[in-house]
């Protein structure tokens, strides 16, 4: 494999027409990198990507990145410098109902990347783990430490995929920053998806003047981060000097309740009705929070967007597109 020559930095991205993704490629092509993404468009939508492709900086290849060597031959011929591994069963649901289908995708494409990067000579991979790993852990704010005690076979999976980058950082040299999200929110966010936040579900109902539905008091509460935060982590973790396998959260550090965040809509939406409430579900965790201790001490990473900031952000991008209005 002939060394990198050119002096303009490459970044492949998997799962880059998807909400996280898209984002993530955005802020790469604002810094001037050139970005190839790889999506099997399962759950991505190519149009999140409509800006990226008016870049001559952008590539797409719609391909499953577990097929080993169709991604071979491909991050052969672009030799990034970095790989930003997004593509991933993000269902929980689904992960217990086809737990064949949770294991090829988001644990076997971990393998493949691995693989893929340890053949290319690329020495780091960003990867997009989860708060799910955690489980319902009163430990708060979770520190990466933690107990890991996950729910469901979608945050085994993640606890696994982390396991395998530990061990391919030690074998084979590689930077791996496994990035832990915790509830992520923002444009591009289909409330229709099953993969979809309570954050973008119930600004749907609002826009549509149906009265939003809390299963349990609404005193849950949740780490809500921004996307654009966090496309901007999972591209300063491109960047790291940090050797060796590092696993961050990616948070705020701030407790918001369901019902905070249905008082903040009603400010946009003084005319909904009023909020249904029904029994709480089985499993659901309580309260999440994280603590961001780890990602501004290693990346100098702090999340800027407050909620609401965010949320006016999020409602203006949904007016323009009307996306939530059809």
């Amino acid at each position: 494999m002939p060394k990198k020559t050119s002096s303009s930095r490459r970044v492949l991205v998997t799962g880059g027409a998807g909400f996280i993704g898209s984002h993530t490629v955005d802020q790469l092509l604002a810094e001037n990198v050139d970005v190839l993404v790889v999506d099997n468009l399962a759950t991505g939508r190519i149009e999140n990507l409509d800006a990226a492709c008016t870049s001559p900086s952008f590539r797409f290849e719609q391909i499953d990145v577990t097929h080993s060597g169709t991604l071979s031959r491909i991050l052969e011929a672009f030799q990034p410098h970095a790989i930003i591994h997004l593509a991933a069963l993000v269902s929980v649901q689904e992960s217990i109902e086809n737990p064949a289908l949770n294991f090829k995708r988001n644990v076997l494409a971990t393998q493949t990347i691995i693989d893929a990067a340890q053949r290319g000579m690329v020495e780091n991979i960003v990867f997009a783990s989860s708060a799910a790993i955690y489980g319902d852990n009163p430990e708060l704010p979770l520190q990466e430490s933690a107990k890991k005690q996950p729910l469901s076979p979608y945050g085994g999976a993640k606890l696994a995929s982390e396991a395998l980058l530990l061990a391919a950082a030690n074998t084979y040299k590689l930077k791996v920053t496994a990035n832990r999200y915790f509830n992520v929110y923002g444009p591009r966010q289909d409330p229709k998806s099953p993969y979809s936040g309570v954050m973008s579900i119930f600004l749907d109902r609002f826009a549509q003047g149906v009265a939003p539905i809390v299963f349990g008091d609404g005193q849950q509460t949740r780490d809500f981060i921004n996307v654009q935060d966090v496309a901007r982590m999972n591209v300063l973790a491109t960047k790291s000097n940090q050797s060796g396998f590092n696993a961050v959260n990616v948070c705020t550090g701030k407790s918001t309740s369901l019902l905070d965040i249905l008082d903040e809509l009603r400010l946009h939406f003084p005319d909904a009705p009023e909020t249904v409430f029904k029994e709480a579900r089985t499993g659901d965790i309580i309260h999440s929070l994280g603590c961001p201790n780890s990602a501004r001490e290693l990346l100098d990473f702090t999340a800027s967007i407050s909620l609401r900031e965010g949320l006016a952000q999020y409602l203006q991008s949904t007016t323009r597109s009307s996306a939530l209005l059809r």
